[in-house]
């Protein structure tokens, strides 16, 4: 089976489908992905925008879900920012926080955590009895 991944004009992903390997193999019984555009192309409509994703992470770095953006220029699929300030890493294609997140510690019989404030733009931190 082969996915892909409806776009809007925007590059945002509107749906994913999938299609049978049937639909996407070229004369040569190789996998094509511009087959695979052309079979739903003729059944979506000439002016649709397609991109295959994978499953497995093996195309465009990560499988496109809706709402994700596709990056023409790195030719990937980026999820939504947890965060309107979080930083996209071009490298990894992960987001992340402006500011590094403190280690959790572990005392005695407590530990403190992070949590980011989006409002404050910084970790608040959490202490929890683990009892």
């Amino acid at each position: 089976m082969a996915h892909f991944a409806e776009l809007d004009e925007n590059n945002i992903v509107k749906r994913v489908l999938v299609i049978r390997d049937l639909d996407t193999t070229n004369q040569n019984g190789q996998e094509d992905e511009s087959v695979g555009v052309s079979f739903l192309q003729n059944l979506y409509g000439q002016n649709t925008i397609w991109k295959q994703t994978s499953y497995n992470n093996k195309i465009r770095h990560k499988y496109a879900g809706v709402g994700y953006t596709y990056r023409e220029d790195l030719d990937v699929f980026i999820s939504p920012s947890p965060y309107a300030s979080w930083i996209l890493n071009e490298t990894t294609f992960e987001w992340g926080p402006p500011i590094p997140k403190p280690d959790d510690i572990i005392v005695d019989n407590t530990i403190t955590s992070y949590d980011w404030n989006e409002n404050t733009l910084s970790w608040d931190e959490y202490v929890e009895n683990i009892n």
